[in-house]
């Protein structure tokens, strides 16, 4: 048993051997891969159409210079999606409750959206950081303020994930506690607790999910004002 509610965030070791890499790599395992066949099984199919219709709904707003970021992002939602709700399955682990993996994640995506619009139109990218018609006493003030948001943006993404299911993961470790503690004393009461224990859990599968598209679609509205 837990020692603490908290314990169910650490990284599994063995041996001291820390196992969050295989932790991540394990998701792209359940993935089927297309087979050469004319026709494909009705999971390669539901797998592709998903696929087909995020990647039509994430680029719809970017302009075709963001369209070479169609596979990066689709594989970084792919991947969020798989180890958030793989997650939630019994005597499993969480990477993306760790701080220090979403902002390896964030870091290096918000990074390459503004090195490519500096590269790309440094005019319109430094013209983010000063509004049209400002005045000319508050034009030192909004430029520090936009400066410090444009910096604070991968701290909200990592942020953001990491808060939400670390909540999600840590609710439903309270109320199951309690369901159980109550069960010898208390059934009915337990039982009660216990159907909101499903309906909670039901909705950390939608947060799972949604918390996966926000991060990548957060992302592609950072590529879109930088190209």
């Amino acid at each position: 048993m837990a020692l603490n509610f908290f314990d169910q965030f650490m990284s599994p070791t063995h041996l001291g051997i820390p196992l969050i890499a295989i932790a991540i790599s394990l998701p792209w395992v359940l993935y089927p891969s297309p087979s050469d066949r004319w026709l494909n099984n009705r999971l390669i199919t539901l797998q592709a159409w998903f696929m087909n219709r995020f990647t039509q709904q994430l680029l719809l707003p970017l302009n075709p210079g963001g369209h070479k970021w169609a596979l990066i992002l689709t594989s970084l939602m792919a991947f969020l999606l798989s180890i958030n709700l793989l997650g939630l399955l019994p005597y499993t682990f969480t990477p993306t409750t760790q701080l220090s993996l979403n902002m390896g994640l964030a870091v290096p995506f918000w990074l390459a959206t503004v090195i490519i619009g500096m590269r790309n139109q440094p005019t319109a990218a430094l013209g983010h950081l000063l509004p049209e018609g400002t005045p000319v006493l508050l034009i030192p003030v909004l430029i520090i303020i936009e400066t410090i948001s444009l910096f604070i943006r991968p701290l909200a993404l990592g942020v953001r994930l990491t808060a939400n299911l670390t909540a999600g993961h840590l609710l439903i470790q309270l109320i199951a506690t309690a369901a159980f503690v109550m069960l010898p004393t208390m059934t009915t009461l337990a039982l009660l607790t216990a159907t909101v224990l499903f309906l909670l859990t039901l909705l950390e599968v939608a947060v799972a999910m949604i918390q996966a598209y926000v991060f990548v679609l957060l992302l592609s509205l950072y590529l879109q004002e930088n190209v």
